[in-house]
């Protein structure tokens, strides 16, 4: 059983920052690839950054330079390190893990709007 669960999002101004975490406490197994997705109203999910097992990480073109992402050091949580956001970032973002194999896992999602 996985259960992932988002925190950090709020409302911030336009140049501001931005902090989320995800955890899973129930499964004891590490996951291989943990990451983060967004979904805007009326847009498709889409990739905003993915960090594996060995620490490396890939980022979406539209936030490179502004977020960063990173494994805690307790099992199975991912952050999401966001600066210079902007109101184009306003979404809902969502936690996303995997344990290399088998289906991909979910949060709830945790909303993020940046005033302009």
């Amino acid at each position: 059983q996985v259960q992932l669960v988002e925190s950090g999002g709020g409302l911030v101004q336009a140049g501001g920052s931005l902090g989320l975490s995800c955890a899973d406490s129930i499964t004891l197994l590490s996951f291989n690839t943990m990451g983060w997705y967004r979904q805007a109203p009326g847009k498709q999910r889409e990739l905003v950054a993915t960090i594996i097992r060995g620490g490396s990480t890939d980022y979406a073109d539209f936030v490179k330079g502004r977020f960063t992402i990173s494994r805690g050091n307790a099992k199975n949580t991912v952050y999401l390190q966001m600066n210079s956001l902007k109101p184009e970032d306003t979404a809902v973002y969502y936690c996303n893990a995997n344990f290399g194999i088998g289906p991909a896992y979910w949060g709830e999602g945790t909303l993020v709007t940046v005033s302009s």
